[in-house]
């Protein structure tokens, strides 16, 4: 009878068992009788009838997937002052991230035109969900910098002050269907690929 396989997660230059144990399967090799982990992954032990257990490592390719520059995110807005919104980046192109990223939206990358007039707070709000464009690599403790400055990039679900999905009514406002309160955002014109329901 075939063992469940067991996991667990393992970095490069893990020793993780002994030659006599198992055998090495991907992501692994072999040195001193022993079998180390070639990956930052999860070990997965597999055995079939009597025969030697194989050990071997596995990627988790979805959280291997990072913002990359030129790429299109979808992000959710955490909070605006007057100079930047902060977001956390949830989608890379159509792809769910398993970890949110941060991500900074500056006042001059909200839009390609009349950049010195550009106010935060009528192009974002908390809670807003922006698709945006990878300008620079964030690390460990700065944020990715993100731009908005093309057509197809801004607010493309936003809810008014009283919880309703608001509908665009031009690339600078939206508007609540239940009060036809109008509010300022930054517009996105959604192209269907890059929506997310």
């Amino acid at each position: 009878m075939a063992m469940a396989p067991s996991m667990r997660y393992c970095v490069p230059g893990e020793r993780l068992c002994n030659l006599e144990e198992a055998s090495p399967g991907s992501g692994t090799y072999t040195r001193h009788g022993y079998i180390f982990s070639s990956l930052s992954g999860c070990l997965v032990k597999t055995s079939d009838n009597g025969e030697l257990p194989v050990v071997s490592v596995t990627r988790e390719t979805e959280s291997q997937l990072l913002p990359d520059v030129g790429t299109i995110v979808t992000c959710k807005v955490s909070s605006i002052n007057s100079r930047f919104a902060k977001v956390h980046i949830l989608y890379v192109g159509s792809t769910p991230l398993k970890n949110s990223f941060r991500g900074t939206i500056r006042k001059e990358d909200v839009r390609a035109t009349e950049k010195d007039k550009v106010e935060i707070y009528k192009s974002f709000r908390p809670g807003d969900i922006v698709l945006a464009k990878v300008i620079s690599l964030g690390d460990a403790q700065s944020n990715y910098l993100l731009t908005t400055a093309e057509n197809e990039l801004g607010v493309v679900v936003a809810h008014s002050e009283s919880g309703v999905q608001m509908v665009p009514i031009s690339w600078c406002e939206m508007q609540c269907p239940r009060t036809h309160t109008k509010e300022f955002r930054k517009v996105a014109r959604v192209q269907p690929e890059f929506l997310q329901t």
